[in-house]
């Protein structure tokens, strides 16, 4: 009695730590959770490129620090800037926050630039660490140059928000405006000489010390900071949003683009293994999150989607390597203008790109994966040629329902009825060896690897 097709033993395990990933993405399980505690500092890490993973993570732990009577909500930055949307959020939140937010440039060797500087100057109190820098970056298009009326549009108003803030904050409106018409940047100390911060900090013990006492407004009223002596409470991020945020990286999703077409190219080159494909998938679904998270420009994403197409082109032609050089050349200059944006963007967000090493080695293997293809193609031109069913027999094909002793085997694009010429069994995935042909049932002798 033949047994009913089902997934291979590997196949299980994959789909089964995919369903575990997944649960946990939907359960936010992964990170370390904040103890409730009462009239106590949270202390917020954000690092690296402001994207809507930080700003979900800050509305939450401002909420729970809400929910919680918190003192005081630490914000520890260091970013290059972001996405203007998110940037926008995060002022939105901290400024609605009825719990005082500090925002701490920190550690040494830190920034706050591009969108950095807005949440730095949202903050209640805004302060910063020895040996950083705060400061703003300017729109700057694919050539170089952008278009006037375009680039005015931009500068002007992220200049009237920063400048609308610092007049809030009671900071200093006039640098905060030239931060962001002239791409200026400035020192710890230089920042609180000319009133851009409040407090210049070696650590944070150092900062609660210096801000005791103060008193704020926030939207529940005026409240003076009692935080010297308050106990400490971390909130991290989630695992979800720790891994959200870490791929929204221009390295990481040229990789994982990469990494993606790379699979599905070895799943057409050698169907039915399953784990290419499955790995290509996933990894372009999490590529394309991280591109929607970065400002993409899309005629580098199709150039990449080009050199795919005749990357697989190449695999169902001749092998002359035409298709295949014209993939790697589209892949190299997707590549290089996958982040250079043609129109111009916010000043809030900072100069990105992938890293050229990365890029280098990326189609270093796209084409080292085209030399063998086409060493294959070749190779088998050179065999001799047979016709009709003769060609058949010797080849190998792989079993995809068990032959008990008959069965179902995959060869040359398609299912066959296969039998065992010696009877016996072989499992799915397994490898037989075509010796003769009934009909339309090849006849197969299993191989020794079995």
């Amino acid at each position: 009695m033949l047994k009913r097709p089902g997934m291979t033993k590997t196949a299980r395990i994959i789909l089964f730590l995919i369903l575990c990933a997944g649960g946990l993405l939907l359960s936010g399980w992964g990170g370390a959770r904040a103890q409730a505690l009462g009239g106590a500092v949270y202390i917020v890490e954000i690092e690296g490129v402001i994207n809507p993973p930080v700003a979900n993570y800050l509305e939450r732990a401002l909420n729970q620090a809400a929910l919680q009577d918190a003192a005081l909500v630490v914000i520890r930055l260091d970013t290059p800037g972001g996405l203007e949307t998110s940037m926008r959020l995060m002022m939105q939140d901290i400024l609605a926050s009825p719990v005082p937010v500090a925002v701490y440039v920190n550690p040494a060797g830190a920034r706050a630039a591009s969108a950095g500087l807005f949440v730095l100057t949202a903050g209640h109190i805004a302060a910063m660490t020895p040996e950083t820098n705060t400061g703003a970056a300017h729109p700057v298009g694919l050539s170089g140059e952008t278009d006037e009326v375009m680039s005015a549009k931009a500068v002007n108003d992220a200049a009237a928000t920063i400048r609308a803030l610092a007049t809030e904050r009671g900071r200093n409106p006039e640098w905060a405006e030239q931060a962001v018409r002239e791409s200026v940047s400035i020192t710890a100390q230089e920042a609180l000489e000319l009133n851009v911060i409040e407090v210049v900090a070696t650590d944070l013990d150092d900062l609660l010390r210096q801000i005791d006492g103060q008193t704020v407004h926030t939207t529940s009223g005026e409240i003076t900071l009692q935080v010297s002596e308050a106990p400490h409470v971390d909130f991290p991020m989630t695992f979800p949003e720790r891994l959200l945020h870490v791929i929204s990286d221009p390295n990481i999703a040229f990789i994982l683009l990469s990494v993606g077409g790379i699979g599905l190219i070895a799943e057409l080159y050698n169907p039915g293994t399953f784990i290419p494909g499955v790995i290509g998938a996933i990894a372009l679904i999490l590529a394309f999150f991280s591109l929607g998270n970065l400002p993409t420009n899309w005629a580098g994403v199709a150039l990449i989607g080009l050199a795919l197409a005749l990357f697989i082109g190449e695999l169902y032609t001749e092998g002359t390597g035409f298709m295949g050089f014209g993939a790697v050349v589209a892949f190299l200059l997707g590549g290089l203008i996958l982040f250079r944006p043609i129109q111009p963007v916010s000043p809030v967000l900072p100069r990105l790109g992938v890293d050229p090493w990365v890029i280098g080695l990326a189609t270093f293997m796209m084409g080292g994966s085209l030399i063998f293809v086409v060493g294959q193609i070749v190779r088998s031109r050179r065999e001799p040629i047979r016709t009709g069913y003769e060609h058949f027999f010797g080849q190998t094909a792989r079993v995809h329902r068990d032959l008990n002793p008959r069965g179902r085997v995959w060869f040359e694009g398609q299912t066959w009825n296969a039998e065992l010429q010696a009877g016996g069994n072989v499992p799915v995935g397994g490898k037989v060896r075509i010796v003769g042909m009934e009909g339309l049932t090849l006849i197969v002798e299993a191989m020794e690897e079995n």
